[in-house]
């Protein structure tokens, strides 16, 4: 009895150390906790140094096709020979083209030019059209075309224009990121796309990206997207809001139609700097008071400044990183343009709305709608 006791215990030990083994680390998901854990994840970059990510190929480039030929010419190839691209008018440059699995683990780039004009997209195994559209400025967080610092988890903007992306963008197969130049003079792009080549979870959706512009809004309604379908969780939105007349307006409330909601929707705010996790109109000692903090900010305020500019804009972000809203079907989000009478009654607006929206999904995707005009992207 005594025997067939201790075998069972045995059997017991090792059954729950088996249970309790953690299981093999992908090398994504990585934070403080785990990084100490290794993994068979092979790290890469691209960039202009290194266009392709294969290993021991970096840094190749020569004078005779280098971006910066003329200031290495003293030193040659290995001296920082080529390390940006140009994109001419109306040229598309593929930045990155990786085969998976993977995923994409942090941006840098620093874009010249008018950053309305520079359209960034993304392709995830091989899909025609894109997951991921939006000026290069507003998917970072600067849709007004000047300088903020922004520091929050998944974006940073960090002097004098570096733009940093940590969204995670995991894929199966095949990524493509490309960069459009619609503007009528050549941009310079210094850029680096890290990512590792790992295998990746079934459950893991795509990220996608749209920007929409309306200006001005009519009816008091903008539509930050209402086009997705599938399964998936809403993580972030980004709005670049030009108001058109005195007084605050910010009074709108945002509202998430899900799964099948018709006129009312499942999830309603109770006021645009509410949403935005501020409150009493971002109101400090009579001035609006810019702040940037992990999951939300207003990092832009844009005053009048007695001669061209003469109307006030704002750059608000709000991530949804520790509450995703989660659908199982589909997705429409929309905000209120909504400010104040002068007799305390709410003034429906016409302001100049410009968005871009962050959600995870599985594909297929429904297409996004056409991008604005270039006139009609134009900050103005």
């Amino acid at each position: 009895m005594k025997k067939i006791t201790a075998c069972f215990l045995l059997i017991m030990i090792v059954s729950f150390s088996f249970a309790q083994k953690p299981a093999k680390f992908s090398g994504l998901d990585v934070n403080l906790g785990n990084l100490f854990r290794l993994s068979d994840a092979k790290t890469r970059s691209i960039g202009p140094e290194s266009i392709t990510g294969e290993p021991g190929k970096a840094g190749m480039a020569t004078l005779e096709n280098g971006s910066a030929a003329d200031n290495a010419r003293n030193l040659g190839q290995g001296w920082k020979v080529n390390p940006y691209i140009i994109i001419k008018p109306g040229e598309t440059y593929t930045m990155a083209e990786i085969s998976g699995p993977g995923a994409i683990q942090h941006i840098w780039m620093t874009p010249t030019g008018n950053w309305r004009f520079s359209i960034l997209r993304f392709y995830w195994d091989d899909e025609k059209e894109p997951s991921i559209e939006t000026p290069v400025g507003d998917f970072f967080g600067m849709g007004w075309g000047t300088y903020a610092q922004l520091n929050s988890l998944p974006v940073t903007v960090n002097p004098g224009s570096a733009f940093n992306c940590y969204w995670v963008m995991p894929f199966k197969r095949k990524c493509r990121i490309t960069m459009t130049n619609i503007n009528t003079e050549n941009m310079s792009l210094y850029y680096q796309v890290d990512y590792t080549l790992t295998d990746v979870q079934d459950d893991a959706a795509y990220l996608h990206a749209q920007f929409r512009r309306k200006n001005p809004v009519e009816n008091g309604i903008y539509t930050l997207v209402d086009s997705i379908q599938g399964k998936g969780q809403y993580v972030g939105t980004y709005l670049a809001w030009g108001v058109h007349n005195n007084g605050w307006w910010g009074e709108g409330e945002i509202k998430f139609y899900m799964d099948g909601d018709t006129k009312f929707p499942t999830i309603n705010g109770t006021g645009t700097e509410d949403y935005f996790c501020g409150s009493y109109d971002f109101e400090v000692n009579h001035q609006y008071k810019e702040f940037s903090t992990a999951y939300a900010g207003l990092p832009q305020v844009i005053r009048p400044d007695g001669l061209y500019v003469t109307q006030q804009r704002f750059g608000l972000y709000r991530w949804h990183i520790q509450d995703p809203i989660r659908f199982d079907k589909n997705l429409k989000v929309t905000i209120q343009d909504l400010g104040w009478r002068s007799n305390g009654t709410y003034l429906v607006q016409q302001s100049d709305i410009s968005s871009v929206v962050f959600w995870y999904q599985t594909e297929p995707h429904k297409p996004f709608p056409k991008l604005p005009s270039k006139d009609d992207l134009e900050e103005k």
